[in-house]
């Protein structure tokens, strides 16, 4: 849910032959948004959704982090042992997340030493407690009042199954919200295995409720570093089942696949990736000639950038800062490192509440638009002993360093709101001298010998998915835009779409939108046939030219 500052967007394609595509569907695609109540058959959605490929990758290279260099943990016993209760404690303790609402147990076996059963007799799911399906399924019955958009795509094309026949391997965080849209590919036809993203994001009662329904579920909250990329071959590997869909969030899954069972990844259909981090894996393995399958860069397209990136995170930094802390944000100093779609939604949320509010960036655009909207733009080592708070929120690696923390002052919180934990030094704070205290869940002192200390939240994952939860409703956006990702793909003729990363195209993005419009009881004005054609337009859209930045 992060974004990189210093690097140019995306410009699309503008190759004639899909110019000309992008014209003929248009037309077509007028009559499905004309009235609000008409029907929209998989074949008419299908024709529409021509997805404009973007140009070849970015300068920058990121490159891959060996298997498991990037899910370093806080130190605990070694194996294949869970976490222990001190480390992934129960959110229904006091100060604990609601990001699980899981039992508070002391049972510290771990999942994969147990032998679990569902209703239906199967095995074939790895969760912390089946037991806990009942709840979940309440959990997941909330999420879907606040997704009604995604709902009613799922009762529209469900007498078609679109998806009959695809094989969907997910690994996103494991939420009431992602169980929405597992629950709503598996009514189009599709068979799913899933794993978790982040080891700290699952919602064990919603894993449970998943897996009690039959779709293969393989994570839990607070998983090690090993269990991490066991969860992931276990979803990948087993007889008799071969996928051929990737739902991806990070890319971790898509790399685990192109490394370890490169004759199963030659065989998939698609991949749809929503994070910036699993983009940029995709647009290296297609510089190297090395991207066998088409994909569809969702991270980049308006629905997923301007609304889950923006909105979402304005909401759910103050969230996940006030469950961990309780601080107060009136008059703190905080410095947010990037300026894009996240940095701009959580610099808004706590000015609002008063904070003084830095900004780092290295992009002069990204710089300026947070200089007009009231930040003053510095280099971290100019505030760096004065600041209360830190948010990483770049996409990149080593923003914030061991010589910075070492200069912070006392009780400062750090914590991060990209999607990886590389942003902060976090391995760099893993040595003798220190000393790690762990006083709630997901929240840690940091204690150096002269007796300071920092507050490192989520060990630098993912704060507001760690620590708290997100809005429903922006999530219904980003999810409806992955469904119809992984329909188009599936059903895309031979030919449509090569070895190459694809945007969305704008129709797409604009048809997401007026699906979520209902909700806020919101009219579009029509434009008349007289301003359509001066201003050279269907009637119908798209109203914006792909290259436009909104």
């Amino acid at each position: 849910m992060s974004e990189p500052v210093g690097e140019a967007k995306l410009e699309v394609k503008q190759a004639s032959k899909e110019v000309k595509e992008s014209e003929n569907v248009a037309e077509k695609y007028s009559a499905m948004t004309v009235s609000k109540n008409s029907e929209i058959t998989m074949g008419e959605l299908s024709t529409v959704f021509s997805a404009v490929p973007t140009h070849k990758p970015v300068k920058k290279q990121i490159q891959f982090v060996e298997d498991k260099q990037e899910f370093s943990r806080f130190p605990t016993k070694a194996g294949r042992r869970s976490l222990s209760r001190s480390i992934s404690q129960s959110s229904t303790d006091s100060y604990s997340s609601a990001a699980s609402y899981t039992d508070s147990s002391d049972d510290e076996t771990s999942p994969r030493d147990k032998t679990q059963v569902n209703s239906k007799g199967s095995s074939d799911f790895c969760v912390k407690n089946i037991k806990q399906a009942e709840f979940g399924r309440r959990e997941i019955e909330i999420a879907e009042q606040d997704m009604s958009a995604l709902i009613s795509l799922r009762k529209r094309a469900q007498s078609e199954k679109p998806l009959a026949g695809a094989k969907i391997v997910g690994c996103t965080h494991i939420t009431a919200q992602t169980a929405v849209l597992i629950e709503t590919l598996v009514a189009l036809g599709a068979q799913c295995r899933w794993t978790a993203c982040n080891i700290y994001s699952t919602q064990n009662e919603v894993a449970a409720a998943l897996s009690e329904t039959g779709v293969a579920v393989f994570a839990w909250k607070g998983e090690s570093e090993d269990d991490f990329w066991w969860c992931i071959d276990r979803c990948i590997n087993t007889e008799g089942w071969q996928p051929n869909m990737i739902l991806d969030d990070g890319g971790d899954l898509t790399h685990w696949m192109y490394k370890k069972y490169p004759n199963v990844f030659k065989k998939i259909r698609g991949i749809v990736e929503e994070s910036v981090t699993g983009v940029h894996r995709l647009y290296q393995l297609s510089k190297a000639g090395k991207l066998c399958v088409p994909a569809m860069n969702v991270n980049d397209s308006v629905t997923k950038q301007k609304f889950d990136n923006l909105y979402c995170c304005r909401e759910s930094i103050l969230d996940g800062l006030k469950r961990t802390t309780d601080v107060m944000f009136g008059g703190k100093q905080v410095v947010v490192c990037g300026y894009g779609e996240v940095g701009k939604g959580c610099c808004a949320a706590l000015k609002a509440l008063g904070a003084i509010v830095y900004v780092t960036e290295i992009d002069p655009i990204c710089a300026l638009q947070a200089c007009m909207d009231g930040f003053r733009v510095v280099k971290l080592n100019e505030v760096i002993r004065q600041v209360d708070v830190i948010i990483t929120c770049t996409g990149n690696k080593n923003v914030v360093t061991r010589d910075q923390l070492d200069r912070m002052k006392n009780g400062s919180i750090v914590c991060n709101m990209g999607h990886s934990n590389t942003e902060i030094d976090v391995a760099s704070l893993r040595t003798p001298e220190l000393t790690w205290e762990r006083v709630r869940s997901q929240v840690d002192h940091v204690i150096w010998p002269d007796g300071k200390r920092i507050i490192l939240l989520a060990e630098g994952r993912l704060l507001n998915l760690s620590c708290s939860t997100v809005p429903t409703f922006v999530l219904s956006i980003t999810a409806t835009t992955q469904a119809l990702a992984l329909i188009e793909l599936y059903n895309a003729p031979e030919g449509r779409y090569k070895q190459d990363v694809y945007l969305l195209p704008k129709k797409m993005d604009e048809y997401v939108a007026s699906l979520h419009l209902a909700t806020f009881d919101a009219h579009l004005t029509e434009l008349s046939d007289e301003q359509a054609k001066y201003l050279g337009l269907n009637k119908n859209g798209p109203f914006k030219p792909n290259y436009y930045r909104y």
